[in-house]
């Protein structure tokens, strides 16, 4: 692995119940590249995600670069509305200084939540009295307070309004390139992919195309992706 690669993917294969979930993927993510992954539903890209993270067992290699810092965003995170947690008592819970937290540590819950478009003042509400639009924002911005070299966001925006959906892919691509972050990205959302992504990563149980995606994305390769009848749907910009 040289040094500008943060991520190198071998041969790796999945299977979940005994059934093949995703086969042979090969590929690496370089030091602050935006890399989208596309496929239709049940291709396996939040299993590649958790295989990632190392949440499931997997064959084949997965190398992060030594030291990596890793931020992740789940597309679903549900808390009891009479879970006794406060959404400080969250952030804290990824600090190392969770009984004594530093001015500075507050300092960064701070910035981050008001990037996100949210008032300090959320921190005293219960994680369970959250909006399903204000919990996906706070998620990004948990992610982002340990100062992490790479986040894994699957589908980021789901439960957030769409006239806040730009904001948070243009958020997202700010903190990549203005910190040099390498992001990982998952998308049903072809134009977002377009614009903010370096390459692309196309999954249907194995790798279909990657490469970037004006150059791989042609109509015939969304058509292999998500079948002819699913093509309309996702073409928004083929060959």
């Amino acid at each position: 692995m040289n040094e500008s690669t943060i991520l190198t993917v071998e041969n790796l294969s999945v299977a979940l119940d005994g059934l093949p979930t995703l086969s042979n993927l090969s590929f690496s993510v370089q030091q602050g590249e935006a890399l989208a992954v596309i496929g239709p539903n049940g291709a396996g890209k939040t299993v590649l995600f958790r295989a990632l993270l190392g949440l499931i067992p997997f064959d084949g290699v997965v190398r992060w670069r030594t030291g990596a810092r890793i931020g992740y965003v789940p597309q679903r995170f549900t808390v009891e509305r009479s879970t006794p947690v406060t959404v400080l008592e969250f952030f804290l819970l990824n600090s190392p200084h969770f009984w004594r937290p530093r001015e500075s540590d507050m300092r960064q819950i701070e910035e981050e939540i008001s990037r996100m478009g949210l008032d300090a003042r959320i921190l005293r509400k219960r994680m369970g009295e959250l909006s399903g639009g204000q919990t996906q924002r706070l998620l990004i911005a948990w992610a982002l307070v340990p100062q992490p070299d790479v986040l894994l966001l699957d589908e980021p925006t789901a439960g957030v309004d769409a006239s806040f959906e730009e904001n948070v892919y243009s958020l997202i691509h700010r903190i990549q390139t203005e910190r040099n972050k390498t992001v990982l990205l998952i998308s049903h959302d072809l134009s977002v992919v377009y614009k903010y992504a370096q390459n692309v990563l196309c999954l249907n149980q194995s790798i279909v195309c990657q490469g970037p995606p004006l150059n791989v994305l042609s109509k015939d390769a969304l058509a292999r992706i998500y079948g002819e009848s699913g093509y309309y749907a996702h073409g928004d910009h083929p060959r």
